[in-house]
């Protein structure tokens, strides 16, 4: 599959706490592995990581780090438009993108948002969107640079804005995000079986 894959694990986990202190919930042990080790496995093409901080936390995966180019940390939208910047500089037309908290990501979304087409194309499951969960043209970074510094900060309004398509997904809440401990609970759980 010719697409850079990139997995977008720079948010602050400000729901994710230990201590008070927020905590890098990718890097959270989850069935026995990292959290984002999970999604960079469903992904299937990931070549690169988004995040912003210490890149050496990350070294273990093997994957180049990508920081914001935007300052002030604007959200999964800087995530995006790095990724696009990484990959058109190494010959990538297109980037499909999963968040490094969502765990149970279809094994074939990548597949099946790339087959849909468009500038953008991403995924719902019963009636959601999951925007971080998408594919994204790379022609539209200068765009997307644009939008970011105009204030642009939410991927569904940016990607409806280019003519986003939707690829539904079924199963039992594929898209499932850990935010908070609890989520972390029944996170593991599930990939134990047990839930």
């Amino acid at each position: 599959m010719d697409v850079a894959g990139i997995i977008l694990a720079g948010g602050a986990s400000r729901r994710m706490q230990a201590g008070g202190a927020p905590i890098d919930k990718a890097l959270l042990p989850l069935g026995g592995r990292p959290m984002i080790a999970h999604a960079i496995e469903r992904l299937g093409c990931a070549r690169a990581i988004s995040a912003n901080g210490d890149p050496a936390r990350f070294a273990a995966f093997g994957l180049p780090v990508l920081a914001d180019a935007a300052p002030d940390r604007p959200g999964p939208l800087a995530g995006v438009l790095a990724g696009m910047d990484w990959a058109a500089a190494h010959g990538f037309a297109r980037i499909v993108t999963a968040a490094a908290d969502t765990p149970f990501a279809p094994r074939d979304m990548a597949a099946a948002l790339l087959a849909a087409g468009g500038p953008v194309a991403l995924a719902t499951h019963e009636g959601r969107d999951h925007p971080t969960m998408a594919a994204w043209d790379v022609d539209l970074r200068e765009t997307l640079r644009a939008a970011l510094a105009e204030g642009m900060r939410r991927p569904l309004v940016f990607a409806e804005a280019v003519g986003a398509r939707r690829v539904d997904f079924a199963g039992d809440d594929p898209f499932f995000n850990v935010n908070t401990p609890r989520d972390m609970a029944l996170a593991e759980r599930r990939a134990r079986g047990t839930a």
